[in-house]
């Protein structure tokens, strides 16, 4: 549950792909037609979760872009190979992989639209990863001063985790900041992308060095908790220089490449967006038309065959938002 006592205004900004398909997967709902909606239907679920908790006075949904992952995967080929693809809970419905697979896609299309009608920014760059399109809006001089709350299961934005930027885990009912992040993994948010480089991360396809956990790393490589900001440099040093003789120092001095490697593939705190993206992110929430289609929404539920759904408490926060432009020249 958030402390909704602070007097900063809060930017609520979601991994839009993480949050759908965890409702695509997970949610059974079915249209009065007997279809599978539930990531439509879920995500609406969700987002009302989060409004009704967060009270936000700006949303942003960012969404992959096409071809999102093409930068880093031309650094390395290898880059989020071997995942499988997501599929509905077969218990929920008989479809056959084609028709599985346009509706997914439908899905994804119809829901943007619903946000489209609500007064929420989103974003859907080519070739730019979410990731580091929301990396780039915590870091807006724009928003310094807000709560800045990042809703994700993505372990990638524990390195944005700052004084004013939080990551609320939601399958965990987690949320982090800078203080317990450090507590947990004895590691602080500006090392917490190279001491994951060292670690490696699976679910992206990049190894990390034998023998390293994050228990490890955080035990061996105290620093790294610290507010300092370190760089693989600083820690080969460390590991050549330290007195004890333990194999995982001799993993990290032999395998600073594969170190570096991740780190470059890891980090948000520079994010791979160009300088035209950067100005695109910012002239559209500048920009941003905060319209919200009551009866639009309620049409294509209709359309939709979503039968019940009380989201009495999202048109409660949506006017807020909606009201809050009103009071400025843009959207910030």
């Amino acid at each position: 549950m958030m402390n909704n006592s602070t007097s900063k205004k809060r930017i609520l900004i979601f991994d839009a792909l993480n949050a759908y398909l965890r409702a695509y997967i997970v949610d059974p709902s079915l249209s009065t037609n007997g279809d599978p909606i539930g990531g439509i239907k879920g995500f609406i679920k969700i987002l009302q979760r989060h409004v009704r908790e967060t009270n936000p006075d700006q949303i942003v949904i960012v969404w992959d872009g096409p071809n999102g992952s093409r930068k880093r995967k031309s650094v390395d080929k290898n880059y989020k190979a071997g995942r499988k693809p997501i599929r509905l809970n077969r218990a929920f419905h008989n479809l056959t992989d084609d028709e599985e697979l346009k509706n997914k896609m439908w899905q994804q299309t119809r829901l943007i639209e619903y946000f489209n009608n609500m007064p929420i920014i989103q974003f859907m760059l080519p070739e730019v990863e979410a990731d580091d399109v929301i990396a780039f809006i915590t870091q807006m001089s724009e928003y310094k001063g807000w709560q800045k709350i990042v809703v994700s299961n993505d372990k990638d934005f524990m390195q944005l985790c700052d004084d004013e930027t939080i990551l609320w885990r939601p399958t965990q009912n987690e949320i982090l900041n800078k203080k317990n992040i450090i507590e947990k993994t004895g590691v602080h948010p500006v090392n917490m992308a190279l001491a994951r480089a060292i670690v490696g991360d699976t679910s992206d396809n990049l190894p990390g060095i034998k023998g390293a956990g994050f228990a490890t790393v955080s035990k061996r490589l105290g620093f790294l908790s610290d507010s300092k900001i370190y760089t693989v440099d600083d820690v080969i040093e460390f590991c050549e220089k330290t007195n004890a003789k333990l194999k995982i120092f001799d993993n990290i001095t032999e395998n600073r490449k594969l170190i570096e490697h991740n780190y470059k593939m890891m980090q948000l705190y520079a994010p791979q967006l160009s300088i035209q993206g950067k100005d695109h992110v910012r002239y559209s929430i500048e920009n941003f038309e905060c319209d919200f289609n009551r009866t639009g929404i309620i049409k294509m539920m209709r359309e939709d065959g979503f039968g019940e759904l009380n989201w009495e408490d999202l048109r409660t926060g949506l006017n807020k938002v909606r009201k809050g432009c009103d009071n400025t020249t843009g959207g910030v």
